[in-house]
């Protein structure tokens, strides 16, 4: 898995992940979707960045709380500020 070891632990910082994926900030390309998951390897969880086929492009750890508290903001997307 290409799982980057930052753990993101707060949800400013989410938000400021999925809105790199969302503006292609972080040069990956063919970005399908992104969704939250849990390592069957070790029960961690992680936000994944998918494409085509559902393959892992980009992972980042994140903490229970973010896994709980970041379900929506994952679903539904990042709002940008203006």
């Amino acid at each position: 898995m290409n799982i980057e070891n930052d753990v993101i632990d707060n949800l400013a910082e989410l938000e400021r992940f999925l809105l790199s994926v969302e503006k292609g900030g972080l040069g990956l390309e063919g970005v399908a979707g992104v969704g939250m998951a849990t390592s069957n390897a070790d029960g961690r969880h992680f936000v994944a960045v998918f494409g085509d086929n559902h393959k892992l492009l980009l992972g980042r750890w994140i903490t229970a709380e973010i896994f709980e508290s970041g379900q929506e903001m994952v679903k539904n997307g990042v709002k940008s500020k203006h």
